[in-house]
Order: C-alpha cells, then structure tokens, then sequence
C-alpha cells in the first residue's frame, strides 16, 4: 500500500472485466492498484458474493467503481462493507430501498439498446449484435464494440426481480459519471440517481459504455474519489 486505497472495478450485463481496460491502463499508469474481476451474472447475490471475496483479497481500504448492473452489484453491498471507503457509479444503476432493476426500466418506453433482449433456455438474458454496437455500444468504434458483444457476459433474468436492500450509497460518499447520450440507462434516470444519493458528479457526451469511450473523464472521476478518500479511515462518512 501507498497510502491511497485500492480500486475495484465491476463490470455490468453483457460485459467482462475486459471492458474496463482502457481505465485500467490508465489507473495502473497512475501508480493504483487495480482489480477487475469477472462477475457470473447469476443472481445479484451470486454476483455481490463475487464482490465481497475479492473485497476480501485488497489490503486495505478501497474504492469501488461500477458500470451499468455493476452498480447494482455495489449498492447491495448494504451497510457490511468493512473496507470500502467509497463508490464510483460510471452510468449505472444506484436502486434505493425496495426498487428492482425491472420495476424502474418499466416506468418508461424501452430504452433502444435493450429493445430486442432475448433469453435462452437457461434463463439467461443476452444482447443481438446489431443492437449492442448500435446503442448499447454507441460511440465506441464499431470494430471494438463487435469484439465487446462477442465477449458479452448474460445475465440472469432473476436479477431485474430482486428488490434492492439497503444501499451502500446511503452511507458512503459517492461519485457518479452521468453518460448524457446512453441508450440504455436514460440519462435523466441517472442524474436522478446522483441527486439522490448526494453524488459528486460530472457528465460526459458519451453513450452508455462511458468507460470504453471515454476512459480519460473514467479514470479521473476515480481517482478523484481516491484522492478524496486518501488517508481516510475505513466505516461510515455520512448519513
């Protein structure tokens, strides 16, 4: 340890630990320590369990930093998250109390890239391709973002049906990267969810894969959370 806390990186549905490599790169660059793992996308459960072993493995405090579903992962986290001193969400979902993924995506008309979903056999869900580079991938470069969908991850349909708990955001401090032209969380919902959990925030013109597209505003937005929580002590710092 350097003093500043470890970084976490959660990937979201129809995504791998690969999808943060352009942050990676520059956080390593940066002298932090990085992890990104893989997440099964079984059941949020499954997936916060995931998060907790390797919350487990980082020797000290430690910010996390989800995208999309990975936001989800994080604030289930709840109030038992002994070494993480703060939250990142770069375009994701930060549920309060009682609300499910699918019951907010309800309230409104289908965003574009989650139009044409399709589920296997085995329950879980996937992203067409035309779609995923289209909208779900928008502003990425069409040849990377085909190599994005081909390593998509599913995800269970079970998880747009668990209520949330309560959130780790509400007492933790929490940064959020609002991606003003994302096609799959609306940007209004995201600026909402900022508000609420008292977010530092920041927005980018970018589509809902912000970290892939826009690596540079990613990496800054979690280092200002490092920095912000640099020599701070691991619990609670509000609410």
């Amino acid at each position: 340890m350097n003093g500043r806390p470890n970084i976490v990186l959660v990937h979201g549905a129809w995504a791998d630990g690969s999808c943060w490599s352009g942050v990676v790169e520059r956080l390593q660059a940066a002298g932090h320590h990085v992890t990104a793992p893989q997440f099964p996308m079984t059941s949020t459960p499954d997936d916060v369990a995931r998060l907790r072993q390797v919350l487990t493995l980082q020797d000290g405090p430690t910010i996390v930093a989800g995208h999309s579903y990975g936001g989800q992962i994080m604030t289930a986290l709840g109030t038992d998250a002994p070494n993480v001193v703060g939250l990142v969400y770069i375009a994701a979902f930060g549920l309060d109390q009682g609300e499910s993924l699918g019951a907010l995506l309800s309230q409104g008309p289908t965003p574009p890239a989650l139009e044409h979903l399709f589920t296997d056999k085995q329950g879980f869900i996937w992203q067409q391709q035309d779609d995923f580079v289209q909208h779900f991938a928008s502003g990425v470069d069409p040849v990377q973002a085909k190599v994005l969908h081909a390593v998509q991850q599913p995800i269970a349909s079970s998880a747009f049906s668990e209520a949330m708990g309560v959130p780790a955001w509400r007492s933790l401090p929490s940064w959020y990267l609002i991606a003003a032209q994302d096609e799959a969380i609306p940007p209004d919902a995201q600026r909402m969810f900022a508000g609420r959990m008292g977010a530092t925030a920041t927005e980018v013109p970018a589509g809902h894969l912000a970290m892939v597209s826009h690596p540079d505003e990613a990496a800054q937005l979690i280092m200002s959370a490092v920095e912000a929580r640099t020599a701070m002590p691991t619990g609670r710092a509000r609410r």
